[in-house]
């Protein structure tokens, strides 16, 4: 008896355009609001997220966004934004990766999807010889970066938040 295929067996990684803009608002929605409470109508986010995506999907932006998709859906992206560094007159890089929004609906998960997502952002930053790139990620993501190379910075510093400074706790990016 043959082996059923898994749900995401058949799709595809592409760059995303503006016009995909509207379906990755949606994904974005799905992300975030599985993670808390809106603050915002879903209808308000989604207007705003749509242009704002949209905006930074034109070629000439500093954001780059790669979805995997089926036959009749979006089922996953992953966005990838450019840092420049200021001109350099040594061998170094002059720029750095924020690989982020890394998302895979749940019936896809578990299938490569998101392994090929961070490959195609990677493979980018590859080519453009980036300094670093870095991410957040959650606890559950974390062996999937690591998989890819991704591990605990030895040159980088963070200041957390004002109110984190002060005792304050903030909640997740």
């Amino acid at each position: 008896m043959p082996h059923p295929i898994p749900v995401s067996a058949a799709f595809s990684i592409r760059l995303a355009t503006p016009a995909d803009a509207p379906e990755l608002a949606c994904l974005r929605y799905e992300f975030r609001t599985t993670l808390d409470v809106p603050t915002e109508p879903a209808d308000v986010f989604l207007a705003r997220c749509t242009s704002w995506m949209s905006d930074r999907l034109r070629p000439a932006a500093a954001w780059r966004c790669w979805v995997a998709e089926t036959p009749t859906a979006l089922i996953g992206a992953v966005w990838l934004h450019f840092l420049e560094k200021i001109p350099n007159p040594v061998s170094e890089p002059e720029g750095h990766g924020y690989i982020t929004n890394v998302y895979v609906r749940p019936d896809h998960r578990g299938s490569g999807v998101g392994g090929r997502l961070i490959a195609a952002a990677l493979a980018e930053c590859d080519r453009r010889a980036l300094h670093s790139v870095i991410l957040w990620p959650t606890p559950r993501s974390r062996t999937l970066y690591e998989r890819h190379g991704f591990g605990v910075p030895r040159t980088l510093l963070e200041r957390p938040p004002v109110g984190e400074l002060h005792g304050h706790a903030r909640s997740a990016v």
